[in-house]
């Protein structure tokens, strides 16, 4: 599972500021990651994008991983105010939170504003109290010791990312392209998403959650890809029928062997990956044109519009009508 999931759908009250913060010690990856989804203009999308700042708790340099510095020029009351506010870490996830961090977290929460944190930052929504309660994620190195320091969050090691609707967490470092990117599907639907992803040139969803990270190393593929041919087989023919011998037939392998090799790939099942992808396709369907949510589950390879609605239902947290007013709500 990749995501324990809310109800989604565009939220546009969500789409004003974003504020991330910077902190002295931290890792340039994950800073970057935001200020590149959020903080660069986009005209070329049509829609109107986030206004972005970085804060921190002081106007002084701070160290950043790598031997270099640098100055931000809002503090923890600009942060306070964000529609959305991003925690990318922690410098040591054994200290202390601040407690002018802290404060600055619970001022924003208290006025709606939706938090999230990557990696690490983890730690200090669970110190704001922000996780109590709560399913959340962090890197997998540190999920025992997030259970430990917070008995009252619900670690899950395995998922990228969790979204809980007004609190959100991910896993560690690239984990949080793949919640940035799920916020700005939720801020804006697939299609928008999708762009974003393209300029990064990253998949708009990975499958899978950390497990595929944490049990093995990756490992070298002798010749032709054949999972990865027969997905991309699997995408060109979404609306048809697709079985597992199918796939194992393009990949040029036994059913078991394929089974095996796809799951230590893409750290889940071939029939749950085809059915991501059926939903994934119908969304842009669902936002972009006014064919029914009968002929969008058909369009999309479900049998019938009960197996539409019922895994639609599973894998978004509401209903395809639902989802296409939100959007469109949103849109308005």
């Amino acid at each position: 599972m990749v995501a324990v999931e809310e109800p989604v759908g565009p939220t546009s009250a969500f789409c004003g500021s974003v504020a991330v913060l910077a902190f002295d010690g931290m890792a340039p990856f994950e800073l970057g990651s935001v200020v590149e989804i959020f903080g660069l203009p986009r005209p070329e999308l049509g829609v109107p994008w986030y206004r972005f700042f970085v804060c921190g708790e002081s106007r002084e340099p701070l160290r950043v991983v790598g031997g270099f510095s640098i100055t931000v020029e809002h503090g923890l009351d600009v942060l306070a105010a964000a529609d959305t506010v991003i925690v990318p870490g922690v410098a040591d996830v054994r200290g202390q939170v601040s407690p002018a961090l802290v404060e600055a977290l619970r001022a924003a929460r208290a006025r709606g504003a939706r938090i999230v944190s990557i990696c690490s930052g983890a730690f200090a929504l669970a110190a704001a109290g922000l996780l109590d309660g709560r399913t959340a994620t962090t890197h997998w190195k540190y999920a025992e010791l997030l259970t430990e320091r917070y008995p009252r969050v619900r670690v899950d090691a395995d998922v990228l990312y969790v979204d809980g609707g007004d609190v959100l967490t991910s896993a560690g470092s690239a984990a949080g392209l793949d919640l940035c990117l799920h916020l700005v599907r939720k801020d804006h639907g697939a299609k928008v998403a999708n762009a974003v992803a393209r300029r990064l040139v990253i998949p708009p969803h990975r499958e899978g959650g950390q497990a595929q990270f944490i049990r093995a190393a990756v490992g070298e593929v002798d010749g032709d890809d054949g999972i990865a041919r027969s997905m991309a087989w699997a995408l060109e023919h979404v609306a048809e029928p697709i079985t597992v011998a199918d796939l194992a037939a393009q990949a040029h392998v036994s059913q078991r062997t394929y089974l095996r090799r796809f799951a230590a790939q893409t750290g889940t099942s071939p029939v749950r990956w085809v059915l991501t992808q059926r939903i994934r396709a119908s969304l842009a369907l669902l936002e972009e044109t006014a064919a029914s949510v009968e002929e969008v589950g058909t369009a999309v390879g479900f049998e019938s519009p009960v197996t539409f609605r019922h895994h639609f239902g599973r894998a978004m947290g509401t209903s395809p009508s639902a989802y296409r007013k939100a959007f469109r709500a949103s849109a308005a």
